[in-house]
């Protein structure tokens, strides 16, 4: 067969259902074969940037493989944001690209550029095709590297000539892998830890919302009432509703978790990755100690010397740790701070369910009104700026996955691609998110995609005309900012001319009704709020006060 063929029937042996990209002149017989699967879709996107997002969401909310492709030069480097988000939030992503034909790679070329390099930093693995014959096993590889813990993006680039060529080989046998597992001593070393703290907590990060990792965490929780916070991308991976569950930390100022973290003397981190949250920010009580639990050994840093080290499936590390409890038992805990802490955090979450401003909205009162509009299970999806902020502190979670925050590469204009896969593999669902305008506008292109794929969700604009993140730090740095203002698009007009539906909705007393009105569209719905972010200044002012009065 041709060594294009080959490569699709490795990715169908693999599973692959989806990949979403834009060809170019360099994979256009990748594309052919690809155009005969059954088993594999291709999405075609309106730029690269918007299709490494699109698998990085499909891979987030699945734990699966997806794809995204490009052609050469200037194709790569559209797809390079999106990959870099997807390899530091952790997300399965298999990376295609094309090449020019191997024969004019050594030198000056039109669109030629070592793209295998380029992508070095922002992947676990890159390659190039240029033996047909190893392509069973560079896919095997990759998709191994791609999906073992922890996750991240893998790049494999394909030579034009070679792509055409006959070769004579099959797909590898794809077979289950076991994840590696902690020590049973070393697991009843930190039980042991345990036993001796008297105000413990534990930090839940990305790799806790992993389905049975979560499942064994709250298992943990019911029987040791040992509070836990989590971090952006951990929401979920405990039900906020439970006792246990605090709050969402990571906003880089003292919040009510941030509290209780430091008025611990043992904090406990669960699949915690240091590029959300850096410990400088949170390990204020130094003579705290840390257990470690995680996929992989703790990065080393000065702030962050575990006492223990469980390293290992996550799931498997909490099982045990059960077992241990249930035979030996645990000690009452005393968590009557938490619970005056989480008792604030709830007043402080519904001090404006009542605002009845008409104008702008105010953050805290539109994520009231949405979560409860949303089921339990219906999914949440942010971009990046100041909205992402509100969506962390102000929208409780009782599902893992069910509230998408980027948090570690934070790529602006992720929230629009993203959402139109989450919508292609979740029809039961109801999908919603949350974007600025600023990041709306990055990849607005899309919104074609999403229309041409019939797709139904909501999409929600918090419009100020200003990159309202950076403005906020800086206001609150330096008292005031730079040029960071803008004009928007007639947003009725731009979502006419995609045949978009439209909503528009700036009294706070209709915002549920104007949800409500989202029951009956059918397609994707632009819903345009403007939003009042001088509240970004008072919740500053709030959590310094919060700091003060907590250090007196």
């Amino acid at each position: 067969m041709k060594t294009s063929d080959l490569f699709v029937k490795c990715l169908e042996n693999e599973g692959i259902e989806y990949i979403f990209g834009v060809p170019g002149e360099e994979n256009a017989d990748f594309l052919m074969s690809l155009h005969e699967s059954k088993k594999i879709k291709f999405i075609l996107t309106r730029h690269e940037q918007g299709a490494a997002f699109m698998a990085e969401s499909y891979g987030k909310l699945t734990g699966k493989l997806s794809c995204c492709l490009s052609t050469l030069g200037p194709g790569a480097t559209n797809l390079l944001t999106g990959v870099a988000d997807a390899n530091m939030d952790h997300s399965p992503v298999l990376v295609i690209t094309g090449q020019g034909s191997s024969d004019r790679l050594h030198k000056e070329s039109h669109q030629i550029m070592d793209v295998c390099h380029m992508f070095k930093s922002v992947t676990k693995w890159t390659t190039s095709v240029r033996n047909p014959a190893t392509i069973p096993e560079i896919i095997r590889k990759a998709v191994r590297l791609a999906t073992l813990e922890k996750p991240g993006a893998v790049h494999i680039e394909l030579p034009e000539d070679i792509a055409r060529l006959e070769v004579k080989a099959k797909p590898l046998k794809s077979f289950p892998y076991r994840r590696s597992i902690a020590e049973d001593n070393i697991i009843y070393k930190a039980f042991k830890l345990m036993s001796e703290a008297e105000s413990p907590i534990l930090i839940a990060g990305n790799g806790a919302i992993r389905k049975r990792s979560s499942r064994q965490l709250r298992e943990f929780c019911e029987r040791t009432n040992i509070p836990v916070v989590t971090t952006f991308m951990g929401k979920g991976a405990v039900n906020c509703e439970s006792d246990y569950c605090l709050s969402t930390v990571g906003l880089g100022a003292i919040d009510f978790g941030d509290i209780a973290i430091k008025n611990s003397d043992l904090v406990i981190t669960l699949g915690y990755d240091m590029v959300e949250y850096h410990p400088k920010l949170w390990r204020t009580n130094s003579s705290a100690k840390i257990i470690h639990i995680d996929f992989e050994a703790a990065e080393i840093d000065e702030y962050y010397i575990p006492e223990v080290e469980i390293i290992g499936d996550l799931a498997h590390s909490l099982s045990v740790l059960n077992k241990i409890i249930d035979t030996e038992g645990i000690k009452s805990y005393d968590n009557t701070n938490v619970k005056k802490l989480r008792a604030s955090l709830k007043k402080d979450n519904e001090n404006y369910k009542d605002d009845k401003s008409i104008g702008l909205i105010k953050p805290q009162k539109f994520l009231y009104d949405l979560r409860n509009f949303l089921g339990k299970d219906d999914i949440l999806i942010s971009d990046v700026g100041a909205h992402k902020m509100w969506i962390a502190r102000n929208y409780p979670c009782y599902e893992p996955n069910t509230c998408i925050i980027p948090n570690g590469f934070c790529s602006m204009g992720y929230a629009l691609p993203a959402i139109i896969s989450a919508s292609l593999i979740n029809e039961n669902r109801k999908i919603f998110s949350i974007c600025g305008d600023a990041g709306f506008l990055m990849n607005l292109q899309e919104m074609e995609t999403a229309k041409r794929l019939s797709t139904n969700f909501v999409l929600i604009v918090w419009e100020d005309k200003s990159y309202g993140l950076i403005k906020w730090k800086q206001q609150a740095q330096f008292g005031k900012s730079t040029d960071l203002d803008f004009n928007n698009p007639n947003w009725e007009e731009l979502a006419k001319s995609f045949d978009w539906n439209y909503i528009f909705e700036d009294n706070s007393s209709k915002i549920t009704k104007s949800l409500e009105k989202t029951n009956n569209l059918k397609g994707p719905t632009l819903f345009v709020i403007p939003i009042d972010y001088s509240e970004n200044g008072k919740l500053t002012k709030f959590l310094d006060d919060l700091e003060k009065k907590y250090d007196t």
